[in-house]
């Protein structure tokens, strides 16, 4: 598949739980990773996800956040993945981070050149990536 997402993550369907507007629907990756999708239900039926289902889960570099030290803190996203600065590419406003996920997968985040400098992105530094449910796109092959 051929899209202007950095991010697309091979998996199987673990669980759906359908809402009245919304289903939650759970991707595991090859790794163990696991990635929370909200998606419309009528998505979820066009797509024709069923648990084993295998689907991709898109998400832009742009839409995933990183933290160095959340202090013990929890938040509301749903996408919590830990790993490790594998790659910096600094540009004129942003830069881009190259992480590694602690199931194998490869991630990429656009941060500020300001927020890579805050928060010391260096190869090797662990990291958080928080994306949101709802900025997961869910994809199957036709």
């Amino acid at each position: 598949m051929l899209t202007s997402s950095r991010n697309q993550f091979k998996g199987i369907v673990k669980s759906i739980k359908k809402g009245a507007v919304n289903d939650e629907i759970i991707i595991k990756l090859a790794g163990g990773t696991e990635l929370a999708a909200i998606i419309t239900s009528t998505s979820t039926d066009n797509l024709k996800l069923a648990v084993g289902t295998e689907a991709i889960a898109l998400v832009k570099a742009t839409w995933v956040i990183l933290a160095t030290d959340l202090n013990g803190i929890k938040l509301s996203a749903r996408n919590t993945l830990k790993g490790t600065v594998s790659a910096v590419k600094t540009g004129a406003v942003n830069s881009e981070i190259s992480v590694k996920l602690e199931g194998g997968e490869e991630l990429v985040a656009v941060v500020t050149c300001e927020s890579e400098k805050k928060l010391a992105l260096a190869e090797g530094k662990a990291v958080t990536a928080i994306i949101k449910a709802s900025h997961i796109i869910v994809g199957v092959a036709e």
